[in-house]
């Protein structure tokens, strides 16, 4: 079996931006990723705060799991890193620092297509420094038999993910992605895949005080119960949306096309990436997912921590 070659780190050439709002805040943000030291990790720094400080994209920094990943530290908080981080991660950049001049990132279109192109655009740069990789010796599995949840990471070569949901609807199903070669199917087989609902969590994501950014231009809403007219028309008024709202033959709100047959699935392999870039070291090793979320990508997060725990104490900055 051939084996990843070690190399240097990596960071971005020169800063590039993306503009729009938060998808659970509703703010108007700026992102704006920038070129690191060797050993820097990921951080994350909000320029709206003055003196703000840098905060490192590390799982003990998680505060929230609801509908996203929200860190904080010394009570300055960002939420929904997710999108960011797998960007980051998927394109294998090791040290970098992303501003922000909100306290979330813009959702764009509901993917990482934006980041992962501003990335592109910045270029890359290799440093001196050796990468940093945790090698998996022990499997690790976490397991949720109430929800029916299980990850595991395994031994392999290089990391890979394989990721697996099932929903009791006929536009969805059971649907499956294999991620075996990051560097070079990220870009174009996940980072595109945008976040989606339920049309019966609308009103309770609305109610709960998220998704305040959330329009039909950057997420995919799937049709799980019957709508009638006047529905249709709370809807528009509560989203403040102009266009007509239809009910698609697809089972998609407005008919809107998938970008892939399994697209949601996708996007949930593009979540459980960003969320195990918290580790703060990437992971050389086989991660398989079925219908695993935020909550459960964290405490996956932790369990691989804690097994590896004297591997980070001998590899910590």
């Amino acid at each position: 079996m051939p084996t990843t070659h070690h190399r240097k780190q990596l960071t971005i050439k020169k800063t590039s931006s993306c503009t729009g709002v938060g998808l659970h805040t509703g703010v108007e943000s700026t992102i704006t990723f920038k070129p690191a030291p060797e050993n820097y990790g990921i951080r994350f720094r909000r320029t709206d705060i003055k003196g703000s400080p840098a905060i490192k994209a590390d799982i003990d920094h998680v505060v929230d799991i609801s509908r996203g990943t929200t860190i904080e530290q010394n009570n300055v908080r960002i939420h929904t890193v997710e999108h960011a981080l797998a960007a980051v991660s998927g394109m294998r950049i090791d040290n970098i620092l992303i501003e922000l001049t909100s306290k979330e990132p813009p959702v764009m279109d509901g993917s990482a297509k934006d980041f992962v192109e501003a990335l592109q655009t910045s270029g890359q740069i290799t440093q001196d420094a050796e990468r940093k990789v945790l090698p998996i010796g022990n499997a690790v599995t976490y397991s949720d038999p109430i929800k029916e949840i299980d990850i595991h990471v395994i031994p392999s070569n290089r990391f890979r993910v394989t990721f697996m949901v099932e929903y009791p609807l006929p536009q969805l199903g059971t649907q499956y992605e294999a991620i075996y070669n990051m560097e070079e199917d990220f870009a174009k087989e996940v980072a595109p895949a945008r976040t989606f609902c339920f049309m019966s969590e609308v009103e309770m994501l609305k109610k709960q005080g998220l998704i305040k950014g959330g329009s039909l231009d950057n997420a995919v809403v799937i049709i799980d119960k019957e709508i009638d007219p006047g529905e249709i028309e709370h809807l528009r008024t509560l989203f403040g949306i102009e266009e007509t709202i239809i009910s698609g033959a697809n089972g998609i709100l407005n008919g809107k096309a998938l970008r892939y047959r399994n697209e949601p699935v996708r996007h949930k392999t593009l979540d459980l990436i960003g969320d195990l870039a918290l580790l703060g070291i990437p992971i050389k090793g086989h991660v398989t997912a079925a219908r695993s979320g935020h909550a459960s990508n964290v405490e996956f997060v932790k369990m691989i921590r804690q097994e590896y725990a004297e591997y980070f104490l001998e590899h910590k900055n």
